[in-house]
């Protein structure tokens, strides 16, 4: 039977590495769980705000986004200045001082709408690093409610469109308007099942070789019918390509290209001259004296024709004047009589005597 004292002795030791055993546990759990290292040296930095927008003590510093404290502790001032009205303590890693320029800025920030909220310190430029205990400026925190406010506009244009998406689903259920037609119209329906039965018939005829479309595809004959045309027109382009004909020497044939350059280069010639008014055509387009010239003489045709039409002159009379067109009329008729009867009796008209002397 073992002693008493042993037992105690024994119990002890038990409950002494238990002890330690969970002190060794919590340790490792504070080590996996734990963002801070608790070995490393952390400095005081303070920042001033209007309001902490709900920022609670030990949340996160982070320096653009890089974890680099927590908030040690928040309070009011009691200043009436409103950029002072909240003090906020942060505890900031002594290696991150590097990081922080004295013109950053402190605001506080979320992860996402519904998330918890940090203290954001975005780097400034200056080359000059702030010290422990340094203030940073702070930006103006917006509150959760105002960025919802903005989005409000937003969600009512959402539920404006989800309302019309609902009316217009509520629509075509029912029946009304095309696709509500389309989908529950019997009528419509068989239409569309007839149209497509007649499909099926006309792709059932084209495969068997039926009506023109089907003898395109499957009629051999007239697929050497149409192949013959063909064949023509490749020898004619290969005509073409060698040069034979008056076509593949106009295409291949240099020196009918050197006679149709020259001919253009003649033509493009007497353009210039002509714009240059030489020769007659020239004279004719550029010459001022000549058009002239012209235009008086068709005034003078205008003039003539004026006169005859008002009946100057013999010619004027003889347009206008009836009693000189009857007078040279019947003058005319007599003529032909005269004639008639000189060709019907000449020796009438012709009478020779002979005396002597």
């Amino acid at each position: 039977m073992a002693q008493p004292s042993k037992v105690s002795w024994a119990q002890l030791r038990v409950g002494i590495t238990a002890l330690v055993a969970l002190a060794l546990v919590g340790v490792l759990i504070y080590f996996l769980t734990s963002s801070s290292n608790p070995f490393a040296r952390n400095v005081k930095l303070y920042t001033y705000m209007n309001d902490a927008a709900a920022v609670a003590a030990s949340a996160p510093v982070r320096v653009n986004g890089i974890t680099a404290g927590k908030v040690e502790r928040i309070e009011l001032t009691g200043s009436l200045d409103p950029a002072q009205i909240v003090r906020v303590e942060l505890s900031v890693l002594e290696s991150m001082l590097p990081h922080i320029p004295v013109d950053s800025t402190a605001a506080v920030s979320a992860e996402n709408l519904l998330g918890s909220k940090f203290i954001n310190i975005r780097k400034g430029q200056s080359r000059e690093v702030v010290k422990a205990g340094a203030t940073i400026n702070a930006e103006v925190s917006r509150e959760l409610s105002d960025v919802m406010n903005s989005f409000f506009p937003l969600l009512t244009s959402a539920q404006l469109t989800l309302k019309r998406i609902d009316n217009i689903v509520g629509m075509i259920e029912s029946g009304k308007g095309n696709i509500g037609k389309l989908i529950s119209d019997e009528s419509i329906y068989a239409r569309v099942d007839g149209l497509l039965a007649e499909f099926q018939k006309t792709a059932t005829a084209v495969n068997t070789g039926k009506g023109t479309i089907g003898k395109l595809l499957y009629d051999e004959a007239l697929y050497a019918e149409i192949r013959v045309p063909i064949q023509r027109m490749d020898r004619l382009m290969a005509d073409l390509e060698a040069g034979k004909g008056t076509a593949g020497k106009l295409l291949k044939d240099p020196a009918i290209y050197d006679e149709v350059q020259k001919n253009l280069v003649i033509m493009r010639q007497a353009l210039t001259d002509l714009q240059a008014g030489k020769g007659t055509a020239g004279k004719l387009l550029k010459s001022d004296q000549l058009h002239n010239e012209i235009a008086g003489v068709i005034r003078k045709v205008d003039v003539t024709i004026d006169k005859l039409n008002t009946g100057q002159g013999t010619l004027g009379q003889l347009l206008v004047n009836p009693q000189l067109y009857e007078s040279l009329n019947a003058t005319a008729r007599e003529v032909n009589g005269l004639m008639k009867d000189f060709r019907a009796n000449p020796k009438k008209f012709l009478s020779i005597k002979l005396g002597l002397f």
